[in-house]
């Protein structure tokens, strides 16, 4: 059934080796100390800005992270499946914003938590939408808090500012019995990017699409208490908050190399990898084989589009040091072909079967789903500190 929920554990659920040496591979690695570092960085700039940071849990899927990384045990937060929602609200998050489009089949869980106490608030784009929300708002008695999505670059979803629509939606919500929470824009454009000031104008462009919409929404008396804004580049690049109450972003807490691709972090940043073990070489070939496939790496070929292709992944030793132009050139479900990059002068390095390497992953959201927790170390160190669970699902 939908509404079971997996129970949550302690950092000792399972049964910890003591050193990286020691680990069945692949595993995920999780370097905290630089996970820290990453949190400190974005919550820094966004305060000093005058906004707040509402992250998106969907890259983390650990209670432990998440209390490190949200303002107050109780929130504020941001989710892309209600699994998640269910998860948090349990250990006591309070306010959630489920920041993918509602479906009408999901508004029984979204009342559910609301009934549990937990603020959470749905995102739409369509009067379709709305009505279903002012129904199921109506039949629990209830108002339930919706934010309009706002299609600040043509990426995926969204109300173009200025259609006439979004203010039929506003209605729709605060005559039908639901509540008009705001408005709501993901710069997800800014991904494709290629040079800073390309993310700096993606941050602009979407600031001013929802002030622009919450001022179309204000003029008619519509409430608009939340402008929320978010994208990790942007949230990294934009230079003006004003008018803007929050910010969004997710991928922050870890990085990855499609963040270094963008300017947005150092490979040295990234707090994220697989530990792998080397299984076999084809000499001829000048290739190296690791237990880390796309299975554990996730087949997400982001890099590919940037000016630096990954492959997979970048390989680094042991203490997670990359090794010059050492990439995971190819992956099948459980095998992972090291090799120089195309065009390097490099030379692959003397690994024998059996050496431990770490992989720095494309997309860490896509490489931690693939995962079911966190092997904990901090300062490069290779003493484990923790074992934290994840989940997934929806």
């Amino acid at each position: 059934m939908h509404n079971s929920v997996e129970p949550l554990h302690s950092d000792r659920a399972f049964a910890a080796p003591s050193r990286l040496e020691d680990l069945p591979t692949p595993c995920l690695i999780l370097d905290e100390t630089r996970m820290n570092r990453n949190i400190a960085r974005l919550k820094s700039r966004i305060h000093g800005l005058g906004a707040i940071l509402r992250p998106h849990l969907k890259t983390a899927k650990s209670v432990e992270v998440a209390r490190r990384l949200m303002e107050s045990p109780q929130g504020p937060a941001a989710v892309s499946t209600l699994k998640e929602a269910e998860q948090f609200a349990n250990v006591g998050v309070k306010d959630i914003l489920y920041a993918v489009g509602i479906a009408p089949g999901k508004l029984g869980r979204v009342a559910a938590l609301r009934a549990q106490g937990v603020d959470l608030a749905v995102l739409l784009d369509s009067l379709d939408q709305a009505r279903a929300v002012a129904v199921k708002s109506r039949e629990i008695g209830a108002p339930i808090p919706a934010l309009i999505e706002i299609d600040a670059d043509g990426h995926r979803s969204g109300v173009k500012p200025g259609d006439p629509v979004l203010v039929e939606i506003g209605r729709a919500l605060e005559d039908g019995g639901a509540a008009l929470r705001g408005v709501m824009a993901h710069a997800g454009d800014s991904y494709n990017t290629r040079y800073t000031a390309e993310i700096v104008a993606a941050a602009d462009q979407e600031r001013a699409a929802v002030l622009r919409s919450a001022a179309g929404l204000r003029e008619v008396g519509l409430p608009c208490p939340i402008i929320s804004v978010g994208s990790t580049p942007t949230a990294h690049f934009g230079r003006d908050l004003s008018g803007v109450t929050e910010v969004r972003a997710g991928v922050f807490v870890f990085f990855d190399l499609m963040m270094v691709g963008l300017g947005v972090c150092q490979i040295d940043d990234i707090a994220l990898s697989v530990l792998a073990t080397v299984i076999g070489h084809q000499r001829d070939k000048g290739q190296i084989l690791v237990d880390a496939g796309w299975m554990a790496m996730s087949a997400d070929r982001g890099t590919a589009k940037q000016e630096v292709d990954q492959g997979f992944g970048l390989i680094g030793d042991i203490d997670g040091r990359p090794y010059p132009d050492l990439i995971l050139s190819d992956a099948n479900h459980e095998h992972g072909i090291i090799s120089v990059r195309t065009g390097s002068d490099a030379n692959l390095p003397e690994l024998e079967v059996g050496s431990l390497v770490r992989i720095l992953p494309n997309h860490a959201c896509a490489t931690g789903a693939q995962h079911d927790r966190y092997h904990v170390v901090t300062d490069g160190s290779r003493r484990l500190e923790a074992i934290w669970p994840r989940f997934s699902g929806w």
